[in-house]
């Protein structure tokens, strides 16, 4: 992170409402609050004026080197541009609110704004301030959102004076933006090499060590998942994960395939009906049963859960939406107490062949496509209970499943900590806005 900059000691005093009470030292009142001395209070037209992008019929757009420019964000690139960079582009009509920051050249859109001039301010200060004053707060019109323009160059903030404080609060934001970008990459890294080691491990194509071969512990990986796990390093993580010895005795033989009514799969496993291997029932509550703060989960058909005082349930069990809008895309596993949608499915029950989050990674991750396959519509209305008893399920035996379960689960643990990392490190550059360009925390340069 940049180390230029150093935390002044915060004031306590100025905490407390301005009204009726002293100015702390080193702070004035304004129209827009208590600011430092030091601050102006300018409107957003005097300073960094907006204007609309320009037309770019698709017919005359020629791949190039500069980013075009919408409302949403860069979409494509052009061989001419309107603006020398860098800027600050904003959305005009359609998607309010976002505010991208442009280093180069660039061509803005006519769904945009863009600033035309910075006199003298940091274009990447302006950047940070313009996010934090949130251009959606001036959306007019009744259809397509669009930006009054007048009401954004008409509101007043502030701003330090000093290029030097607004240069060195940008760099305090930019080093919280390098971090969030790079926790992104980083879930996005460890998804993928879940995707690729669930896909390999739940056909088969890839075997943990104590079930590839026809004796134990010799070897790990079957030779028909090298080149798709090198792209996303699936052999790194599950020798991470699943460490096993590599010596081979002599009379160690690999375990062969078959074919099945799901292709190729391992000799040793199965495959069965769903219906035929566990229990599937439906609830009997209603949305409006549940309570805000119920002291069971309530599962209705969303993937948010909501909470109520009973349970109808107490144990391991998968569930999924039996209609609306998450039809197919809605699963939950749980194991304890809860209760249920009366158009929400449970299944539970799993028995001596299956391991309940092996099922759960299974179903979820192929009953969409089933559903899918038998309607020739973009989505399901509702599932009926034989979509899910006749569906067919790959069965290892319940050991390899529960291996297989518990890397998946370690993985999905792994993921789910790093969100909550970057959910937090969100929250946290929220509060530093706040504090840094509202002049509360001041940024103290050359320390």
């Amino acid at each position: 992170m940049t180390t230029n900059h150093q935390i002044a000691e915060p004031s306590v005093k100025y905490l407390a409402e301005a009204a009726g009470q002293a100015v702390p030292a080193g702070y004035k009142l304004t129209e827009v609050g208590v600011i430092p001395e030091d601050w102006d209070v300018k409107e957003i037209g005097s300073f960094a004026p907006l204007q609309r992008g320009f037309d770019l019929p698709a017919g005359q757009r020629k791949d190039g080197e500069y980013p075009v420019v919408y409302s949403n964000g860069i979409v494509n690139f052009h061989d001419k541009y309107q603006v020398r960079g860098p800027g600050i582009v904003t959305g005009r009509s359609g998607t309010l609110g976002k505010v991208h920051y442009v280093e180069t050249d660039y061509w803005p859109h006519n769904t945009s704004l863009w600033v035309t001039r910075f006199n003298g301010s940091y274009p990447k200060f302006v950047h940070f301030l313009f996010t934090y004053v949130g251009f959606d707060r001036f959306a007019s019109g009744s259809g397509v959102p669009t930006l009054n323009r007048n009401d954004a160059h008409s509101f007043r903030v502030c701003i330090p004076k000093s290029t030097d404080e607004q240069t060195a609060i940008a760099n305090a934001l930019s080093d919280v933006d390098a971090l969030i970008n790079e926790l992104e990459k980083l879930i996005a890294k460890k998804q993928a090499i879940k995707t690729a080691t669930m896909q390999q491990l739940l056909t088969g194509r890839t075997r943990l060590p104590e079930f590839r071969y026809h004796s134990k512990n010799v070897g790990w990986i079957s030779d028909s998942a090298s080149t798709v796990c090198s792209e996303v390093e699936l052999v790194d993580a599950l020798s991470l994960i699943h460490p096993t010895t590599t010596t081979m005795p002599t009379d160690g033989t690999p375990k062969g395939y078959k074919s099945s009514e799901l292709g190729e799969i391992p000799e040793d496993w199965e495959v069965d009906k769903i219906g035929k291997l566990i229990s599937i029932t439906t609830g009997d509550k209603n949305t409006q049963d549940r309570i805000v703060d119920g002291a069971y989960p309530f599962f209705v058909r969303s993937q948010t859960v909501e909470r109520i005082n009973s349970y109808s349930f107490d144990g391991e069990g998968v569930l999924t939406a039996g209609d609306g809008v998450g039809t197919g895309k809605i699963f939950h596993y749980v194991n304890g107490k809860f209760d249920y949608h009366q158009r929400v499915y449970l299944m539970h029950s799993f028995g001596e062949k299956v391991d309940g989050y092996y099922f759960f990674v299974f179903f979820s991750n192929h009953f969409y496509d089933r559903i899918m396959s038998m309607t020739a519509k973009s989505s399901v209305d509702s599932v009926r209970r034989e979509m899910i008893a006749d569906m067919l399920m790959t069965l290892p035996s319940k050991e390899e499943q529960t291996a297989i379960a518990t890397i998946l689960s370690d993985m999905d643990s792994e993921i789910q900590a790093l969100q909550q990392r970057l959910s937090k490190t969100r929250q946290i550059k929220q509060g530093m806005m706040q504090e840094l360009l509202t002049g509360k925390t001041r940024l103290v340069t050359g320390a």
